[in-house]
């Protein structure tokens, strides 16, 4: 049974790496805005790339996939080489780039919880790792750059959509035992859609609120209305 699960939870090489290689373009391109030097382009575009697979490996106490795969670091190195010379014309390529990075969030979300959920992980716990697979490439990068975390800030979904993502998995995959590959598809595109549609209608992530406050708010301005209308308004 275990070998079967294996078997279907198995992310063809292609996709992996088409994965890596959005991740890696997104990363390069950022250090090319910023005028990074070529070494700068490498490392951003390789925490793109492979930060997520090299936190999630770490968390689980696995061997680092990024390391011992002989294929993941050269392309993302291939990817960084053509970042550094062609920045410009893939920065006109925007519209595409932001559609293929919903679509590694998606990727990268699924091929995280999967692997926590094959290493026997609590519901929880599953969602932690897929999460961080997902967006820890993002957080490296913008310490990297020392700016405050994509992720934290108002704007487009990305963990949000990634949270929502890997928390269906978990619990359809999990508890409910529906079959895998089926969730891992409609997951994918949920985390995809998310994340592309927030961008293109303006969608930004909750803050957080005081609701206490906002109740003596809503209390103050209807005892001002009272005493403005004190017969309710009746003539």
């Amino acid at each position: 049974m275990d070998v079967l699960a294996v078997e279907v939870l198995r992310i063809p090489m292609a996709v992996d790496l088409a994965a890596i290689v959005i991740g890696a373009l997104t990363g390069g391109l950022l250090a090319a805005r910023e005028g990074f030097a070529v070494s700068g382009v490498l490392l951003l575009a390789v925490s793109g790339g492979l930060g997520g697979g090299l936190i999630r490996d770490v968390l689980l106490d696995v061997p680092v996939v990024a390391l011992t795969n002989p294929v993941y670091l050269p392309t993302v190195g291939i990817t960084a080489m053509v970042t550094f010379f062609f920045s410009g014309w893939l920065s006109r390529t925007t519209g595409l780039l932001v559609g293929l990075d919903a679509l590694t969030l998606g990727f990268f979300t699924v091929i995280g919880a999967q692997k926590a959920q094959l290493a026997g992980l609590p519901v929880a716990s599953v969602v932690f790792i897929g999460v961080a697979t997902a967006v820890g490439g993002a957080v490296i990068r913008d310490v990297l750059l020392a700016q405050r975390a994509d992720i934290v800030q108002p704007g487009p979904y990305n963990a949000v959509a990634a949270l929502i993502g890997a928390s269906l998995l978990a619990v359809l995959a999990g508890p409910l035992e529906l079959p895998l590959l089926p969730v891992a598809a409609v997951v994918i595109a949920l985390t995809a859609g998310l994340r592309l549609v927030s961008v293109l209608r303006g969608w930004s992530a909750p803050v957080a609120i005081d609701l206490p406050q906002r109740a003596r708010t809503r209390w103050s301005r209807s005892r001002s209305a009272r005493r403005r209308h004190p017969d309710g308004g009746a003539g």
